[in-house]
């Protein structure tokens, strides 16, 4: 066959939706290429709520710029030059690194998109622009351990200032016992709350549910906390007048601590220090063992070797890590208990 010939059959197949590869493997291909006002409402049903508030403003972003055009339009260039529309316009805040995240989350998103678009046949690999995107490298986080002197001045601040101290010592110690996120401890409901083992019931990014090894103490408070509202299913942490807090609590507590401690403020401390410190404290007195299992991240073999298949904490041994960080005796390792529940 001439060089004329495949290219005029090329442009055929083009005009009638069908590829190359459909005709050897009988399978019909999508008719018409869907255009994106068309395709993101479909994609931000289908995918979990999760990934939807992640992606929706980039999404958005995409839908309103690009809204009628068809998914295979633009180009590689185009969709580089969107990332870095991303990174020039980000939202300068307190911990702002030059746009990086923004331009991070903008090409998770276009990624994200197009292979939804490759999974329900409308691109094959080789018309996919979105794979030439590469995520800006990461630079190495600023955050690290508090010491003790901070983290006491810290909770003395939240303890003795405010509206409402009483909860705000509270989010303190939760995050400082647990080591959870702060989209975790929104996520608390006053049903997750094992008094009996005192375990908390944790729901994290990643699908990291777990069960958490409280204090005594954390558990009594929490549940006293919980008076505040009056359903079990609604969220634990709330107001006075039992309405939930959001992340602006946290942005109006790290505020005015920072009024207090001009060190938090320049560091730009926040909650997730908290983590830092609390992981670092396992670590160096249990074990990366323990250590990973406190912070709930995924124990894929692949992520730091086979061995951790074999080594992988107890739920035990996290709570006897616990309660050397509290200095409070704890159920699960005052029964022996040795397997996780």
């Amino acid at each position: 066959m001439k060089e004329a010939d495949v290219e005029a059959a090329r442009i055929v197949l083009q005009r009638l939706g069908v590829r190359p590869e459909d005709l050897v493997n009988g399978v019909a291909a999508p008719t018409t290429m869907p255009t994106f006002g068309d395709y993101i409402p479909q994609l931000r049903a289908a995918v979990p709520a999760g990934t939807s508030r992640a992606y929706a403003s980039y999404w958005r972003r995409i839908e309103t710029l690009w809204h009628d055009r068809q998914l295979d339009e633009p180009t590689a260039l185009e969709l580089k030059q969107l990332v870095e529309t991303a990174r020039k316009n980000a939202i300068v805040r307190r911990n702002s690194r030059g746009g990086r995240s923004a331009a991070e989350h903008m090409v998770a998103a276009i990624r994200c998109l197009y292979r939804h678009a490759h999974d329900d046949g409308y691109l094959i690999p080789t018309e996919n622009p979105a794979t030439t995107l590469a995520k800006p490298r990461r630079a190495p986080s600023p955050r690290g351990a508090l010491t003790d002197q901070q983290l006491s001045q810290i909770i003395q601040i939240a303890e003795t200032t405010g509206n409402d101290p009483e909860l705000d010592a509270l989010i303190l110690r939760l995050h400082i016992e647990t080591a959870c996120r702060r989209g975790g401890a929104l996520a608390l409901r006053p049903k997750d709350i094992d008094p009996d083992h005192c375990l908390l019931w944790l729901r994290e990014k990643g699908q990291s549910d777990r069960w958490q090894p409280i204090s005594p103490t954390l558990a009594a408070a929490l549940i006293a906390h919980a008076d505040r509202g009056t359903n079990p299913e609604d969220q634990l942490l709330c107001y006075r007048n039992g309405r939930p807090i959001t992340g602006r609590r946290y942005d109006h507590l790290w505020n005015r601590i920072g009024r207090y401690l001009p060190w938090v403020r320049t560091q730009q401390i926040t909650a997730h220090w908290l983590r830092h410190t609390t992981l670092t404290w396992v670590e160096r007195n249990y074990g990366y063992a323990i250590a990973r299992a406190y912070a709930g991240h995924s124990a894929q073999p692949g992520n730091v070797g086979t061995t951790m298949t074999y080594v992988r904490a107890t739920l035990a041994e996290t709570a006897s890590a616990l309660s050397a960080l509290t200095g409070e005796p704890h159920p699960l390792v005052s029964c022996g208990q040795t397997s996780e529940s």
